[in-house]
């Protein structure tokens, strides 16, 4: 693998501080997941495709939801299509392996080249999820039971785990993996990301709502805080209508942008946030 703890060093697209460089390449050179924390809208997921694309490696990614359970991530045994090939198909079903559809983890273990591998949002699933993964995680290797096949994986995934921290996960998970928790940027970060996705934003703009952006992120009430996907997406928007500083000094226009919840409006105005946009908000 080389020398692992240089070979990340982040993505034009994707700032990241030291420290995430640092766990990234620990991650890499110890062959260890990396386990990913933080609250929505930190990065989290679009690490695994910066870290694929700074390694030159293909991402496959594993969306986990709450009905997901481990034993999909590696294969699915396709018995309706093979029920239907027995009845109108002319195909020879004894043979179970072309039946046989590996998911992403039994894909990227599978691979003749190394990938890197996200496993997304692991605590929306149940309990036993992450414990059903340790063997596999650990020793890279998993058999598919109805053919009695085992396989190997001969060039180790990069495994990035992200989480909300919605559970709790269980200490035999987390003992296998590296952590690094990825806190939301501060201003002088968040400028340089803003900058990245739109490089011509007026500098005293961009001063302006950083301000109100942080200062609604920082209201106690409020439910959903804004998070850097919204503060992009508002920037743009007030950009492509040529709204001025001294506009977004006196109001906060295009508020739908960055508050989503009715009762986060209502704690942003008890605040004494002005707005001409609140009132078409509410409607």
């Amino acid at each position: 693998m080389g020398n692992g703890f240089d070979r990340f060093a982040g993505t034009k697209r994707y700032i990241t501080s030291a420290d995430l460089r640092h766990a990234v390449n620990v991650s890499v050179a110890l062959g260890r997941p990396l386990l990913v924390k933080g609250e929505p809208g930190t990065g989290k997921t679009l690490l695994a495709h910066a870290v694929a694309e700074d390694l030159g490696m293909d991402i496959l990614a594993w969306n986990v939801k709450s009905t997901s359970k481990a034993c999909e991530g590696l294969y699915v045994y396709d018995t309706v299509q093979r029920l239907q090939d027995s009845r109108f198909g002319d195909k020879n079903v004894s043979d179970i392996r072309q039946y046989i559809r590996f998911g992403p983890l039994g894909r990227a273990l599978t691979s003749d080249r190394q990938v890197v591998l996200l496993i997304d949002e692991i605590d929306k699933a149940d309990l036993e999820f992450p414990n059903d993964l340790l063997h596999e995680l650990d020793a890279m290797e998993f058999e598919v039971l109805e053919t009695g096949d085992g396989y190997k994986a001969t060039q180790r995934p990069v495994v990035i785990i992200t989480s909300n921290a919605e559970k709790e996960l269980p200490d035999p998970f987390l003992r296998r993996c590296i952590f690094h928790y990825i806190a939301f940027p501060d201003e002088a970060l968040m400028a340089e990301i803003v900058r990245v996705h739109h490089p011509d934003v007026n500098a005293k703009l961009l001063k302006q709502c950083l301000q109100k952006f942080y200062w609604l992120r920082g209201l106690e009430g409020v439910r959903k805080r804004p998070s850097t996907s919204e503060l992009i997406d508002w920037l743009g928007a007030l950009m492509a209508a040529g709204v001025p500083a001294e506009q977004v000094e006196r109001e906060i226009p295009f508020l739908g942008a960055l508050i989503k919840k009715p009762e986060d409006l209502d704690v942003a105005l008890d605040k004494g946030g002005p707005t001409a946009s609140s009132r078409n908000f509410r409607r």
